[in-house]
């Protein structure tokens, strides 16, 4: 008796342990929903006026654009392209973009925009270059 019982617990648990699995599609959209709930709107950083986050499930990829209320010239892309990586290492040690999801190959595209949304910088997260930004 005590054996079956035993069995129908171990069962019931393994059901529950399936169920609660989610894919990484499922994480995707999870995380793009609530970046642009509860971080979008706390988040601070210099210039940056806004940010948004858009998820492509058939690409596995994420978007995040930071728009800034800089001009798009020789000066401000210069320096872009040094404090926007700082900016991305912060915010994936605060767990804001999450390693797991770039470890799944989840592909995050990160733009820095100028105030007409042209592109200061560009960065690509995979799971490759997650190594030169964790350094």
């Amino acid at each position: 008796m005590l054996k079956k019982i035993s069995q129908i617990a171990f069962a019931i648990m393994m059901v529950l342990t399936l169920v609660s699995c989610k894919n990484t599609k499922q994480k995707l959209q999870e995380y793009v929903v609530t970046y642009n709930k509860t971080i979008a709107p706390s988040f601070r950083a210099d210039n940056v006026t806004l940010t948004t986050a858009r998820g492509y499930i058939n690409d596995n990829k994420i978007e995040l654009r930071f728009e800034t209320d800089l001009e798009q010239n020789e000066v401000n892309k210069s320096a872009s392209v040094i404090s926007f990586p700082k900016l991305i290492k912060v915010m994936i040690n605060k767990d804001e973009i999450p390693r797991q999801l770039i470890e799944e190959g989840v592909k995050f595209d990160v733009y820095f925009l100028a105030d007409d949304n042209t592109v200061l910088d560009k960065e690509t997260l995979t799971g490759e270059s997650l190594k030169d930004f964790l350094k």
